[in-house]
């Protein structure tokens, strides 16, 4: 393999990595709102647009099945062109999305803008740690990829807040919450045109695997589309389940298939071979199921079963960003201080155990004070862990590799997420039907599904609503419990490496040199 570089790979001082730091963050903050700022909208924006309860998933669906079965191929790119040119593109097309999205005229327009905006959003998502990694040394990660992980949280909860006071406010609306991320992605754009500098790196006799990155977007896309349509417009034991599973899993084999023989495959089944790339990635997803699966259904725990207003449950979700954000920076810190990794990983995952465990004990009584207890408490264990497994893997896999090792864990994370809020959403929507059956008998349980609108509901059936709602929330966390259990058993089997000197770009040079 001959390669060849523009330029010699630059010794980048703190300066630059903090310079570049500020695109990077804004970017990656931009790419989360995407996700998360229509939540709240999401009522006012279909009815406005005249849409059906069945567009109501799909304006979010859309857009996180873009994002995240495309990171895997923004990976392979960032190891073949230059990564500045690509998370700038990556940015262009989500200002290119936000802008179709904000002047929709049409759900149809509106769903293909969402399309647009994911795909942005998963390089932006996968890129920005794979620029970190190529200027930092894994000895100096852990200071940055907390800041990272907490960018992360904030965006992830804070979205359905900033939603939800844009609806509420006259003289703005709901396109507004696609407009809003324009001016920071431009200005993101600008700021890593002054500050990013790395070296592109040129390699003449690669080529995409085409055939692979159709077939693992296929195969993904199929899966998620079931886990995000079964429950709701079919039965999970049902021939369209069996149907779309079989197809979904059939389009991975395929996929398995041609990357295990491709010359330069999307994703390098070698890297698999890596005891510590397996277990971060089995981590990763089960990271992604309790991330999301908590902000996703407290958000209606809070607006149904405390009565508050879309706003005020936006607000207190800030318990899980604090949580998120003091674990992953002073964790950050103390890993570049120390050297030392897993024990904040360990650590992480028997956090987030106890904030899953602790959440399924809340009830419609439950004081606001306890409430953001346990949230404080998981967004600890989700900072400890979310960032440090990235860390971890590209610590421990040679420097060709490392961006389809990063898009990869990014990958899983987020599929972890979509395929855990399906299933945690589909054991909600039971368990409240089988609730509403009892309470109020079998046409209580046909309405069960339907979310009620509590301001117009006398008193004593209020107060029964409160309490379905507020046991359904409780058993969803008691049974994401074991998938919490189930990735602190996989850190505790990672080895921990020391962690090297070389940012990614000194040691992609290294290994270049020796003839690897």
């Amino acid at each position: 393999m001959s390669t060849e570089t523009d330029a010699p790979a630059p010794v980048h001082s703190r300066r630059d990595v903090v310079q570049a730091m500020s695109g990077l963050m804004l970017g990656m903050f931009v790419a989360i709102l995407a996700g998360t700022v229509v939540s709240n909208a999401l009522p006012r924006i279909v009815a406005e647009l005249k849409g059906s309860q069945s567009i109501f998933a799909w304006i979010v669906t859309t857009e996180l099945l873009a994002m995240t079965a495309t990171v895997p191929l923004w990976g392979k790119l960032a190891d073949l062109y230059s990564r500045k040119l690509l998370i700038q593109a990556s940015l262009g097309l989500y200002v290119a999305g936000s802008l179709i999205a904000g002047f929709s005229q049409n759900v149809e327009m509106l769903i293909v803008s969402r399309v647009v905006q994911g795909l942005g959003a998963g390089g932006v998502t996968a890129l920005a740690t794979i620029v970190m990694a190529a200027m930092i040394p894994p000895r100096e990660l852990g200071r940055y990829s907390g800041l990272f992980g907490a960018v992360f949280g904030v965006g992830t909860v804070a979205g359905p807040l900033i939603g939800g006071v844009l609806v509420d406010t006259s003289w703005l609306g709901w396109r507004w919450c696609f407009f809003v991320g324009v001016p920071f992605a431009l200005a993101a754009i600008w700021l890593l045109q002054r500050t990013l500098h790395l070296p592109v790196v040129r390699k003449e006799d690669t080529k995409i695997d085409y055939l692979g990155a159709f077939l693992i977007v296929s195969g993904v896309s199929t899966l998620l589309i079931w886990s995000s349509l079964a429950g709701q417009k079919f039965d999970w034991w049902s021939g369209w389940t069996a149907g779309l599973v079989a197809l979904g899993v059939l389009l991975l084999v395929a996929a398995v298939r041609v990357e295990a023989t491709a010359h330069d495959p999307v994703v390098p089944l070698s890297i698999f071979r890596n005891r510590t790339v397996s277990l971060t990635t089995v981590a990763s997803a089960l990271v992604g199921v309790a991330m999301f699966g908590g902000t996703v259904f407290l958000s209606q725990y809070f607006q149904l079963s405390l009565g508050k207003t879309p706003t005020q449950a936006g607000l207190l979700g800030l318990p899980l960003i604090l949580g998120l954000l003091i674990s992953s920076t002073v964790a950050g810190q103390l890993i570049t201080k120390y050297g030392r990794w897993k024990a904040f990983l360990v650590a992480g995952g028997a956090t987030m155990v106890a904030g899953m465990l602790l959440l399924s004990t809340i009830t419609a009584a439950t004081t606001v004070v306890m409430v953001s207890v346990h949230m404080f408490v998981l967004g600890v264990g989700v900072g400890l862990m979310m960032q440090n497994l990235v860390l971890a893997a590209q610590n421990d896999v040679p420097a060709r590799d490392l961006g389809a090792t990063t898009s990869t864990l990014t990958f899983f994370r987020s599929l972890g997420g979509a395929i855990g809020v399906s299933a945690l959403g589909a054991v909600l929507a039971n368990k409240v039907s089988s609730l509403a059956a009892e309470k109020f008998g079998p046409m209580g349980g046909s309405d069960g599904a339907q979310v009620p609108d509590i301001s117009v509901l006398p008193p004593e059936i209020k107060a029964v609503i409160a309490d379905i709602y507020a046991t359904a929330t409780a058993e969803i966390f008691l049974v994401g419990a074991p998938f919490a259990v189930l990735a602190l058993l996989a850190v505790l089997f990672i080895r921990e490496k020391p962690l090297k000197e070389q940012s990614g770009d000194d040691r992609l040079a290294a290994e270049l040199a020796a003839g690897h």
